[in-house]
């Protein structure tokens, strides 16, 4: 889905540029006096001396009071959208893995169902008392993102070795995986002190 929207957004920004460039190309050599055709009415740059935004265009509605609200709403509403749409890259994981079937035909998991796989191994190692998972990357050559909240008598280095050794190892045998790229972070987990009687 976010691939499909990207393309989309980014086809109509594509296009929307070069229409623009190609228009104020056309004015600017004055092509279309040399070659004989005419521009529509509203477009404003119609040859080399004319400028895109005149002195009257900046000017006409200054003294409205709808102009500079409605200006500054249009821009809220473009900032909120193009930063829903960098968070949007920065949230993306696979939706489906190709695993091999070993007879030629490539099966597609379900990604976040890998990532469910990965979490409830993970969060069964000792000292673990929580687990996350993401997978990123290509479907055929996925990254894993693990963060593990451990336990303040967990040791890392032993976590660690067992997270690579059992749970990854599984998870890249189970879908025919040669590696399983992983980047791993820890913290640790607090508990509140509970006071007894």
């Amino acid at each position: 889905m976010l691939k499909t929207v990207n393309r989309v957004l980014l086809g109509l920004l594509g296009l929307g540029l070069f229409a623009l460039g190609g228009g104020v190309l056309l004015g600017g050599l004055d092509l279309q006096r040399r070659w004989g055709f005419g521009m529509p009415g509203w477009w404003p740059f119609l040859g080399p001396d004319d400028v895109l935004l005149g002195a009257e265009g900046r000017t006409r509605w200054r003294e409205e009071g709808w102009w500079w609200p409605t200006v500054i709403a249009a821009l809220a509403v473009l900032l909120a959208l193009l930063l829903w749409w960098l968070l949007a890259q920065r949230r993306h994981h696979l939706d489906r893995v190709l695993v091999d079937s070993e007879d030629g035909a490539a099966v597609r998991l379900d990604g976040r169902t890998l990532e469910d796989a990965i979490e409830e191994e993970a969060q069964a190692l000792g000292g673990v008392s929580r687990a996350q998972v993401r997978l990123t990357g290509r479907r055929t050559a996925p990254t894993a993102r693990v963060r593990l909240m451990l336990e303040p008598y967990a040791d890392p280095a032993r976590t660690l070795g067992r997270l690579s050794r059992e749970t990854l190892a599984h998870a890249r045998d189970s879908v025919g995986l040669d590696r399983l790229p992983s980047k791993v972070r820890f913290r640790e987990a607090h508990h509140r002190a509970r006071r007894t009687a």
